[in-house]
């Protein structure tokens, strides 16, 4: 039973992978995710069903298209494999993680929250943009999963969406003052607001904490490398996401604890 469990989740995963690619594809390109169906970019033709199925279309296709022969990116396939491997996480999630959730309905509702920071993620990476009406609708949703919880947890994660969103707002504005140029976006702090939605003031803190460092880190070593110039910006939404997902499946407190017996505290 759990084998099949497993099976249908990275299924599952893999078919939202697949939807992911054409919302990362067209949501920066002004394009509905829904009309028109699923078709090349560079011939226009439909894919049909089977050459749409995740990772096993684009296998048989030899990563090209039926009609045009055109190259199709691995990126497809990868992003689909990932998806699979994420909403397989989603079941590792801790009985006190969650963000408080009732643990009756965990993992299960950690599934939209995936579904939602793969597409901002991506998104992010390749235009430094996080779209609006994800992050709205990803808040919107974490508030009404947080509800389950009581009015308790609801008035809690409602506090930390708002601060989130509040302390980077400020935070940019204060940056851009100080270094007279954007160091962070308003997609950031509304990404943020996300995480507080679904985790809470407490796990947006442990989150942001996560983001800053793996940021700090990624940052210094493209500043060292020479893959990053002295002022070109660099996507930070990634390193959110990555803590929210991270604080989800295991609690902001695991993390309090690791960085405090780091500092020997």
């Amino acid at each position: 039973m759990e084998g099949l469990i497993l099976l249908w989740t990275a299924l599952f995963g893999a078919c939202v992978g697949s939807f992911t690619n054409v919302v990362v594809w067209r949501l920066p390109r002004r394009e509905s995710v829904v009309f028109p169906g699923s078709h090349c970019p560079r011939c226009g033709h439909a894919i049909r069903w089977h050459d749409n199925l995740p990772l096993l279309g684009w296998l048989l296709l030899r990563g090209r298209c039926r009609d045009c022969h055109a190259p199709i990116s691995w990126r497809y396939p990868a992003v689909e494999t990932l998806s699979a491997a994420l909403w397989l996480s989603a079941l590792m999630v801790w009985p006190a993680a969650g963000g408080g959730v009732p643990g009756e309905l965990l993992p299960w509702v950690g599934l939209p929250l995936i579904a939602l920071l793969l597409p901002l993620v991506l998104i992010d990476l390749d235009h430094l943009w996080l779209p609006e009406p994800l992050c709205r609708w990803g808040v919107v949703l974490g508030l009404i999963v947080s509800l389950a919880g009581g009015t308790e947890l609801l008035a809690s994660h409602l506090i930390g969406a708002v601060l989130a969103l509040l302390v980077l707002e400020a935070l940019s504005a204060l940056a851009e003052r100080l270094l007279g140029q954007p160091a962070l976006g308003l997609g950031d702090a509304k990404l943020a607001a996300l995480g507080g939605a679904w985790l809470g003031l407490p796990g947006i803190t442990a989150a942001m904490a996560i983001a800053v460092f793996m940021g700090a880190l990624a940052g210094s070593f493209g500043r060292l490398s020479g893959r990053l110039g002295p002022k070109q910006p660099f996507p930070f939404g990634p390193f959110i996401g990555l803590g929210i997902w991270l604080v989800w499946l295991t609690g902001p407190n695991w993390w309090w604890d690791l960085w405090l017996q780091g500092l020997g505290l």
